[in-house]
């Protein structure tokens, strides 16, 4: 029996449940997933290191959701590339934050890795540049020692 081959087309975003934010004010949430697992383009499993940087609005993420929502990449074929913007396309639309920065650090392949970043606040993806804090540090410091 042939299994069929699910892309990022199958990813259900629905899964992403939010909370009320409880002070109804900002501040930053730090949320690392260590162990981020899908599957390559060639089908092989990928690994990576996610990052994010979350400044709430109204809702704050709510992290069993957003485990189950992790789970469920595992079986997806996709491109680092298209992963990393469908991730952050699904956390801009769930959540609505004032700002959210998505770091995808991907394990070496052929002794090769990656490092990916989409900033909410950068004009490129609709931002106000408002924050600026991305434009002098090019090295996520922050991910080496959370």
């Amino acid at each position: 029996m042939e299994r069929k081959t699910l892309t990022y087309k199958d990813i259900d975003a629905s899964i992403l449940k939010s909370l009320p934010n409880p002070t109804g004010e900002a501040y930053e949430i730090k949320i690392k997933i260590p162990e981020f697992t899908f599957l390559g383009v060639k089908e092989q499993p990928d690994f990576a290191d996610v990052f994010l940087t979350f400044y709430p609005k109204k809702k704050i993420i709510e992290l069993k959701a957003l485990k189950q929502y992790v789970y469920h990449l595992r079986n997806i074929t996709v491109s680092y590339e298209r992963l990393i913007n469908v991730f952050y396309d699904h956390i801009m639309e769930a959540y609505e934050p004032e700002r959210v920065r998505v770091v995808m650090v991907f394990n070496p392949r052929g002794g090769i890795s990656s490092k990916l970043t989409i900033d909410s606040d950068w004009k490129v993806r609709g931002g106000e540049e408002k924050f600026g804090d991305w434009k002098n540090n090019m090295e996520d410091q922050w991910t080496v020692t959370l």
